[in-house]
Order: structure tokens, then sequence, then C-alpha cells
């Protein structure tokens, strides 16, 4: 596992969480040199299709195609990510290693309970990392990331505030296209909501973020605490 300071963390429960919600921003950061790593908390062993190895395959296509510097899937259970100490270290474990700026987790209110208890588990870690004399692990020394915001998966709700990835929805996309496994129906596909139009539905929304700022598409994020606002108030292009 490189030892790499990160600008960005994302964490998902699955591998395509976090390019479903954020991977045009993700793109839109990596072009300008930003270090961005994603952490999968399961393998998605669960999934009622594709198998753990295509999975794990698939994400480091998208990781590939998203300019991602490093990609950690961690081993905890699909469909048993309950607030459990023993998980919060190992994720605790990884925020120290990589000493992320910023982390990011799925939004609270999803239809998927498992994106609902990664968003809890990773809010733990985040203030559980900060503390010095936590875990037991002393190599690692405590880190505090800046902030840490919320992204959406499967639900619609008003952000706090949008990324312009008007330029990176195309990469977006063909992230998104890497989980051939997810998104993709044939003939021995099990019926799901992702390979019913999944991927443009995910498309639709952004377009209408990007509409409610003036933009083509946008990808929307939930904050717990105010942003603050340093000399851009104005706009950056002004």
């Amino acid at each position: 596992m490189e030892n790499l300071k990160l600008d960005i963390l994302a964490f998902g429960a699955h591998a395509d969480d976090v390019e479903i919600g954020m991977g045009g921003t993700i793109a839109k950061y990596a072009s300008e040199g930003k270090r961005i790593g994603i952490c999968d908390l399961t393998k998605a062993e669960m999934s009622s299709n594709g198998t753990v190895v295509t999975r794990l395959q698939e994400a480091e296509k998208a990781a590939e195609i998203l300019g991602v510097k490093v990609r950690k899937a961690l081993d905890l259970p699909d469909r048993g990510l309950f607030l459990k100490e023993e998980y919060i270290k190992k994720i605790v474990e990884i925020i120290r290693f990589y000493r992320p700026a910023i982390v990011f987790a799925p939004y609270f209110d999803d239809r998927h309970p498992d994106h609902g208890s990664c968003a809890r588990l990773v809010e733990e870690a985040v203030f559980s990392a900060a503390v010095r004399k936590y875990g037991e692990n002393r190599d690692l020394p405590s880190h505090r990331p800046d902030t840490l915001y919320f992204y959406m998966i499967n639900g619609f709700h008003k952000p706090d505030f949008v990324v312009d990835i008007s330029n990176e929805m195309s990469k977006k996309i063909e992230a998104l296209n890497a989980y051939e496994s997810q998104f993709t129906k044939g003939e021995s596909t099990f019926d799901t909501p992702l390979v019913n139009g999944y991927i443009e539905s995910v498309e639709a929304r952004e377009k209408l973020f990007g509409k409610e700022v003036g933009v083509q598409f946008a990808e929307g994020f939930m904050s717990k605490k105010p942003l603050l606002i340093h000399k851009d108030l104005l706009g950056e292009k002004r």
C-alpha cells in the first residue's frame, strides 16, 4: 500500500458508488494534478450481477479513467456494514495512512442501507482519526481532515453546493460504463434497477443540478457545517 498524502479521499460502500456520486469532480481535480484516492469498504460480494474478481477489475479500470492515484478495497462485509468499532478502526487507519485534506462519503439518505451505513462509519472514523490516543497502531499518528462532504448515489436532494463538471461528464460516463457487469443488461443478467437506464438517470440528475446554476452538468454535495468562502465570492472568473 503506497504511502501517499492525498488531497481527496472518497469512501464508498461498493465499487461504483464514488463514480456515481462524484466521478466528474474526481476527474476535474485529478486533471489539475490533485492526488485523489478511493476506498471501497466492501468487495460487493452480495451484488446480484458480476463477481468479486470482475468488480475489482472494473474498479481499477474506472479509477484509471478518472485519474485516481490509489484505490483500496477493504474487506468489510457487504450488507453487514453495521456500526462496529472494528470497522471504524480499519477506516481510521486508512485516513491516518493517506492523511487526506478532504474526505467524501455517501449521503445518509439513500434507498440502499449500505450507503447510509458507510456514511455513519466514515463520519465516526473521521472524528476518531483526529483523536491522538485512539487506536493501537502508534506508527500512524492522528490526522484531522479539513472537512467531510457527502455525495449522492441514488437520492435526489437539494445540495449545499455543486461542482461544475460540464467538461468532465463524458469521462464520468466512461468510468461508469467500465462497470459492465453492473450497468449493462445481458441474457444472463439478473434484473435490477442498475441495468434499467441507471446511467441515463445519473446523467439527467447532473444536468438538472447544472441547470440550477447555469452550467451544463454539475454534481451536488452536502455539508454538515457552513462553507467558508475566502476570495471567490464573486466567482473565480471575474
